[in-house]
C-alpha cells in the first residue's frame, strides 16, 4: 500500500507518518506544502525520512497560493463571523489539490492528514479531495487511533524517539502560511486567559510598536494590489512586505471564539498582518468605485462566501457561482490607497481612482451648478414615505 500524508513536521504530523508505518506497513510519502512556514521547513526532509518515511517531497506553492487563493479571497472581502480572516481554512484546498496530484503521479492508493476528530481542517481536506479524487482512499488517522489527546502524541513521539517542537509547557497547535498563523491548545482553551506576551512571532504588541506612524500607498488593479509605495511586486512578495511592515506596526492580531463547522465552539489566535491592511485598503477602493447596489448585494453574499471558504467548499459550484459574480463587481476595482500605519490601527489618508464613481459636482455643499436640483428630493421622500404614512393612518383610525 502507497500512501501520501500531507506533512508539516509538527507533533501530529510526525507522530502519524510513525503511526502509518506501523499501523498500515505501508510505503508512506511525505509530502509538504510550502505556502509560506518559512524556517519550519528546515531540515523537514531529513525528518520525514528519519520517521519512517519513504520520500519527502516538497512543493512550493507561495505564489500560486497568493494569487490563486488568497487574491480572490480579498477581492470577495471574505471575513468569517465578522473577525477571521480564513488563513488556514484558504490553505487547505491548495494543499489537498497538491496532494491529489501527487497521489496521482506516485501511484498511491491513499492520502493521508493529520486534522484532528474536532476541527475543522478534517472536512476541508476530505471535502477537497471528495471533489477531486473520490476513487482514493482517505485516511484520518485522528479518528481511527486510541490517542486520546496531545499529551498522548507528545509521549508518543518521546517513546519513539521523534523530535517535535511541542512540549507539555508549550502545547500550541500552531499553523504557519504566508497568510497568517493560527495559535491553538494550551493555555489558550481557556477564553478568559490572555495569550502569553512570547506566543506571537509575525507582530509587535502594539504597545511596544514605533511612535512616528507609517504611511503605505497600495495600487490596485482590477481588485488586486500589484504594488506598494509605486513599486510592483509579485503576489508572494507583495503579501511578505505587508507581513513585515503590519507586524512592525502591531496590525492583524485576533483573539475570538468562533463557531467551528463540526458544531463547538473554539478559541484561537490569529496574527494576519499583511492580510489586515489588504483588505482594508481593498475596501478603500471599493468605496469609489463600485456601484452602490452592486456593492450591497455583493456585501450581502460575504457571509455565505466565507462559510463556504471555513466550512471547506472551495471546490464547490456554489463557490465558484458566487466568484464569478465578485470577478465582474471587481473589474472596475483600480486606483491607490494611501493608509496610515500606528500601534496597531489602520486610518485611510487618501484614495483616488480613474474608475472613481465620486463625483465632486454632486458631492459638494456648495453650489453645484445645476448638477443636482434639491427639489427632486421632494417627490423621492413623498413615495418613499407613502407606506410608513399609510401604516400611520391606519394605527390612528384603530386607537
Amino acid at each position: 500500500m502507497k500512501i501520501v500524508l500531507a506533512y508539516s513536521g509538527g507533533l501530529d504530523t510526525s507522530v502519524i507518518l510513525k503511526w502509518l508505518t506501523e499501523k498500515y506497513k505501508a510505503d508512506v510519502i511525505a509530502y509538504c506544502a510550502d505556502v509560506g512556514q518559512a524556517e519550519e521547513l528546515t531540515g523537514l526532509e531529513e525528518k520525514a525520512r528519519q520517521t519512517g518515511a519513504s520520500r519527502c517531497l516538497v512543493s512550493d506553492l507561495r505564489e500560486e497560493f497568493v494569487r490563486d487563493y488568497v487574491f480572490p479571497m480579498i477581492r470577495a472581502g471574505a471575513l468569517y463571523e465578522d473577525q477571521y480572516l480564513l488563513g488556514t481554512s484558504i490553505a487547505r484546498p491548495l494543499i489537498a489539490k497538491r496532494q491529489v496530484e501527487i497521489a496521482r503521479e506516485v501511484g498511491a492508493d491513499a492520502v493521508a492528514h493529520g486534522a484532528t476528530g474536532k476541527g475543522n481542517d478534517q472536512v476541508r481536506f476530505e471535502l477537497a479531495f471528495a471533489a477531486l479524487a473520490p476513487d482514493l482512499r482517505v485516511i484520518a488517522p485522528w479518528r481511527e487511533w486510541d490517542l486520546a489527546g496531545r499529551a498522548d502524541l507528545i509521549r508518543y513521539a518521546e517513546e519513539h524517539g521523534i523530535p517535535v517542537p511541542v512540549t507539555t509547557a508549550k502545547p500550541y497547535s500552531m499553523d504557519r502560511n504566508l497568510f497568517h498563523i493560527s495559535y491553538e491548545s494550551g493555555v489558550l482553551e481557556d477564553p478568559w486567559q490572555p495569550p502569553p506576551p512570547d506566543l506571537f512571532r509575525l507582530t509587535r504588541n502594539p504597545e511596544d510598536a514605533p511612535d512616528e506612524p507609517e504611511t503605505l500607498e497600495l495600487s490596485f488593479e482590477s481588485g488586486n494590489c500589484v504594488a506598494v509605495n509605486g513599486k510592483s511586486f509579485s503576489p508572494a512578495a507583495l503579501l511578505s512586505l505587508l507581513n513585515e511592515i503590519g507586524g512592525r506596526h502591531g496590525i492583524g492580531r485576533v483573539d475570538l471564539v468562533e463557531n467551528r463547522f463540526v458544531g463547538m465552539k473554539s478559541r484561537g489566535v490569529y496574527e494576519c498582518p499583511g492580510g489586515t491592511i489588504l483588505r482594508f485598503a481593498h475596501r478603500q477602493i471599493e468605496t469609489l468605485t463600485l456601484d452602490r447596489e452592486v456593492m450591497h448585494l455583493r456585501d450581502s453574499l460575504l457571509p455565505r462566501y466565507a462559510e463556504l471558504v471555513y466550512y471547506g467548499f472551495w471546490f464547490s459550484p456554489e463557490r465558484e457561482f458566487l466568484q464569478a459574480a465578485i470577478e465582474q463587481s471587481q473589474q472596475v476595482v483600480t486606483g491607490t490607497v494611501r493608509l496610515r500605519l500606528f500601534k496597531g490601527a489602520l486610518q485611510t489618508m487618501g484614495r483616488k481612482s480613474p474608475q472613481s464613481l465620486y463625483d465632486l459636482h454632486l458631492a459638494t455643499m456648495e453650489a453645484d451648478q445645476g448638477a443636482y436640483d434639491p427639489r427632486d428630493a421632494t417627490g423621492f421622500i413623498h413615495l418613499n414615505a407613502l407606506r410608513l404614512r399609510t401604516a400611520a393612518r391606519r394605527q390612528q383610525q384603530q386607537a
